[in-house]
Order: C-alpha cells, then structure tokens, then sequence
C-alpha cells in the first residue's frame, strides 16, 4: 500500500495544481498554465505554514473556488458525451461527476456547485452535453436531477457513504435513481412521449454505463479517503 499512498498524494496534487491553472488560464490568458500551476502550490504551501487565522479566512474563499471548481469538472465532463440513436439524451460524463462533487464537497457546496451549473447553462454558458445550453432541451430534466442527486450523495457521504465499497455502490445507485426520477418525466412532457417511451428513451440505454461509473466509484472513493486520511 506503500507506493498507492505515494501515487495518489502526488497524483491528487497534481490534478488540483493542473485544474486551478487551467480555470485562471482561462480568466487571464497571458499568464501561461505552468506558472498558474506553480503560483497555486506556492499560495497553499505559504497559507498551510502561515496563522490559523489567516487559514481561516483562506478556506473561506477557498470553499468558493472548490464551488466553481466542481461546477467546472461537471461541465467539462459533460463534453465526454455520446449521442444514443433514438435518444434525444446522449451518455456522458456529467451525471458521474456530479455525484462525485456532491460526494467530496458535500451537501450545502454540493448543491451550491452544481446549481450554479445549472443558472451558468441557464444563462448561455455552452456546458451543458454537447456543448449546448439554456432549459428549453428534453435533457434539461436531467440537470435539475444532477442537482438534487449531488445534494442527497453529498449528505450521506459526510455520514460515512462513501467510506466503503457497499455504503459506495448505494450512494452511487441511489444518486442515478433521483437523476432518473426527474429527468424521465421530464423528457416525457417536453416531447409529449409517454411515460413509458421516456423510460425506454431515457433510462434503459444507460444503465449499463451507470452500473460501471458505480463500480469505478466504488473501487476509487473508498481507497482515495483512506489513504487521504478521511474518516467518516
């Protein structure tokens, strides 16, 4: 277990470093990713060694990052998608990655990330699958889901959800199930399909990808707190 712990701290870091470098890329071009990258590991190494205090009122604003950040990592995993024929909801990796920020960042940021999710794609921001956006696509029923789901996971994860590989498995299979209990009537009164078409339009094709996404969930979230040090 040695080199895993190893593995994931550098890993884990470097993603963090990596993915706030590629946001404030984005807000400010002329700085290259790289020195981003640096920047981040310099200003949370210098506020770990500074005051309790000044660590305070970092996690403060950090938590704010953390919102934006996992409302990001929806909207990016949302472009993985895959139309399915006969379907107007193509898979994608936004329904996983919801319920994994709701997982890690809990229930009040949870629901905070990806309600702004859904206002930004509201608004325009092309995020959502398939880099489309506004309300008015059968599919939007799955993000109202996405944000109920994520709440819900991310409550039971501060109970310790997420700490084993059942406890995981449930988290994840009842977080896909609200997606569904929103997003398929949903899909039904925005194409006028029955009921039981937006069943088969909008639930049958994807089980086979959730049951999958559960299985990573389970092996990956339990390992990754352990060797983090989380407890539940």
């Amino acid at each position: 277990m040695g080199w895993l712990y190893w593995f994931f701290w550098v890993v884990v870091l470097a993603v963090e470093a990596t993915a706030g470098a590629v946001i404030l890329e984005s807000w400010v071009p002329a700085v290259p990713q790289w020195a981003w990258a640096l920047i981040v590991m310099v200003v949370l190494t210098a506020t770990n060694l500074g005051s309790v205090a000044s660590y305070g009122e970092f996690e403060f604003w950090f938590a704010g990052i953390k919102v934006v950040g996992g409302a990001t990592l929806t909207g990016l995993a949302a472009q993985l998608s895959v139309p399915v024929p006969g379907s107007p909801v193509p898979v994608s990796g936004q329904t996983f990655a919801a319920l994994l920020v709701g997982t890690a960042l809990g229930a009040r940021r949870g629901f905070l990330a990806l309600a702004l999710y859904a206002v930004a794609g509201m608004a325009g921001v092309p995020w959502f699958a398939q880099a489309t956006s506004g309300y008015g696509m059968p599919s939007f029923g799955y993000v109202l889901g996405m944000l109920l789901a994520a709440t819900v996971v991310g409550a039971l994860a501060r109970r310790g959800a997420d700490r084993s590989v059942l406890r995981t498995a449930g988290a994840m299979v009842l977080g896909s199930a609200i997606v569904y209990a929103v997003g398929v009537p949903y899909l039904a009164l925005a194409t006028g399909m029955s009921l039981g078409q937006a069943v088969a339009a909008g639930l049958t094709p994807f089980l086979i990808g959730d049951a999958l996404k559960a299985a990573l969930a389970m092996g990956v979230l339990p390992t990754a707190w352990k060797l983090l040090g989380r407890k539940g």
